[in-house]
């Protein structure tokens, strides 16, 4: 038996058990928190919701309370009478009123609306049911509730009891008797209730019965049985009230615990998975090797793998044809400069996508550096990839930036190894030539290397529009030329300090993005007209000096000298890119 490769397994199995083992206590821990944080939290967000709608249930029973109280406030005023009262209750009555009463010594005497309510005229202070509640209101001075019952109209209804007390001749106070309203529920609180149902939650209010009682009657609710509900206790009318509120889907709502669950497991067996591969390739030597020669970012090879490749494909293959394809993206920076660098990588990410599914799979495919990717053809020529290299030029590309589709193109130049007399060296070279003679033509074109070619070194300079804007010596801003959308796409340092913001985000609050708002109110139109004028009469590609008031984010104004160029985009269409001047300071440099 041989020991060592019987020993070197076991330890390569038992270091990914022991990762898995303890992976599944953290796991496990991580769970259990994140449920017991997130009930905590869902068990708030109830919590919350039943103050906020019992708050709003109080102002809706308050409404009937209004009543009452507005009933009061006429009958003192009036030393005792209501003329009119079918008119007044007329107007006070609303959906969720089922009737408003008078009661003079607590015999109801006046009831709107009558029809149908007419055997609600008792008296109240020695009616079996309700004189005990009715002369508690009126010995203590408090409006009282009495409820839930059953309304004759088959409804269920909750009296609201005002004792009303006057003076008489000698200063002193006498009971006059009740102004009454009857409401019905839920209707008072529908609103409040339906809210909630919508919240996707179960609730249920209940009350005591009278302030003479603590037992709890349940006035309506959405559901039978209830699981751990939040309550919310109110006093209101001399009665307790109580609304519980439960999730519909329970208290591990939004729980994101199955999910961590399952991912944790992937991402545990992934690991375990992981740590007997890095293994395996340590003792192999594999992950380097791999970490030497591909690029991270398109899976792509480096340069260094790009040479291995290319150095080992030639060894076997000198006597063969094959086509080096050179390519870039157009115009590259102006996509890092203007959305971003991670936008930048996804349009490399993309064009390294369609790179892989437009040529051969043992095709040797590289990303250079940068923006720049290199392509070797084997056992081919320029003539038979001619078609295959345009159709990939004029391939179209896109990303998604600013929640909008952004096109893309690429500019290619390729040359052909001839075994007879060429070089592998040269032959990089020759491509390279061809693309940059593409770049010289005007770019999104592939050529074929020649020998006539410009062969001038490219020497980029490598500036950026951050680079150039940042250190212009004079406010610069870019905008979009379109009268009803002149929405603020770039703005320098120099013109942030002309309207008197610390960065761009402030300015664009200040201006809601439109460039017309910091021009002076009282000149916007005028100057809006003059700058269209002059682009509709433009010649030479210029448009002459324009003089405004710029309005800065504190309030004032100072003159200013516009200098603009309207510029084709080919991301934006037409926008203006201007030169805004001091013209005191221009004034001032004259003098």
């Amino acid at each position: 038996m041989n020991y060592p490769k019987l020993k070197a397994l076991k330890y390569k199995l038992i270091i990914p058990l022991l990762v898995f083992l303890f992976g599944t206590g953290v796991l496990c821990v991580v769970i259990y928190k994140i449920s017991y944080t997130n009930q905590e939290r869902v068990r708030d967000k109830a919590a919350l919701n039943a103050v906020s709608y019992a708050d709003r249930m109080i102002a809706d029973l308050n409404n009937g309370i209004t009543i009452t109280k507005s009933l009061e406030q006429i009958i003192i005023s009036e030393n005792g009478q209501i003329e009119h009262f079918e008119k007044v209750a007329e107007n006070m009555m609303t959906d969720s009123i089922q009737s408003i009463q008078l009661a003079p010594g607590g015999v109801v005497t006046d009831i709107y609306p009558e029809k149908g309510n007419d055997t609600g005229k008792i008296d109240l202070i020695n009616d079996p049911s309700r004189g005990e509640i009715a002369r508690y209101g009126r010995d203590n001075n408090i409006t009282v509730m009495q409820g839930p019952f059953q309304l004759k109209q088959g409804d269920v209804g909750i009296t609201i009891r005002n004792p009303v007390y006057l003076e008489n001749e000698s200063g002193d106070k006498y009971f006059w008797g009740f102004t009454i309203s009857i409401i019905r529920v839920p209707e008072i609180f529908s609103d409040s209730v339906n809210a909630l149902e919508d919240f996707g939650y179960y609730y249920r209010l209940s009350k005591t019965l009278s302030p003479l009682t603590g037992e709890f009657t349940e006035i309506y609710s959405n559901c039978e049985e209830f699981i751990s509900p939040v309550t919310y206790q109110f006093e209101l009318g001399g009665c307790s009230w109580k609304l519980e509120v439960t999730p519909k889907d329970g208290w591990h709502a939004d729980s994101q615990t199955t999910t961590v669950f399952i991912g944790g497991f992937i991402i545990l067996f992934l690991l375990t998975g992981l740590t007997y591969a890095l293994m395996v390739l340590q003792a192999n030597g594999i992950i380097l090797q791999n970490l030497s020669s591909t690029d991270n970012l398109t899976g792509l090879l480096n340069r260094n793998g790009f040479q291995e490749h290319l150095t080992k494909y030639m060894k076997k293959h000198s006597n063969e044809h094959c086509v080096c394809i050179a390519l870039d993206i157009d115009d590259f920076k102006f996509i890092n400069d203007l959305f971003g660098h991670s936008t930048g990588d996804k349009a490399l990410c993309i064009l390294a996508d369609t790179i892989r599914s437009s040529f051969p799979k043992n095709s040797i495919l590289c990303r250079s550096g940068g923006d720049e990717f290199c392509i070797i053809l084997k056992n081919c020529t320029c003539k038979d990839a001619k078609a295959q290299i345009e159709a990939f030029t004029d391939m179209p590309r896109s990303f998604i930036a600013s929640n909008q589709t952004q096109s893309f193109n690429i500019s290619v130049g390729y040359a052909q190894y001839n075994p007879d007399d060429g070089s592998v060296e040269q032959l990089l070279i020759d491509a390279d030539t061809a693309l940059y003679n593409v770049k010289i033509k005007g770019k999104h074109e592939c050529l074929e290397f020649n020998p006539n070619m410009n062969k001038k070194i490219r020497t980029p300079l490598g500036f950026a529009l951050s680079d150039i804007s940042k250190n212009l010596p004079g406010a610069f801003i870019i905008y979009k030329a379109d009268k009803k959308d002149d929405s603020i796409l770039f703005a320098n340092k120099e013109m942030l300090n002309l309207t008197g913001c610390s960065n761009f985000d402030e300015l664009i609050d200040y201006t809601g993005r439109s460039f017309r708002n910091i021009i002076k109110e009282d000149e916007r139109e005028a100057v809006e007209e003059n700058i269209w004028k002059q682009i509709n009469a433009l010649e030479n590609d210029n448009n002459d000096y324009l003089s405004f008031s710029l309005k800065r984010k504190d309030g004032t104004v100072i003159p200013v000298l516009d200098h603009g160029r309207l510029i084709n985009s080919r991301h934006y269409g037409n926008i203006f890119y201007v030169f805004i001047i001091d013209h005191d300071l221009v004034r001032k440099c004259l003098n």
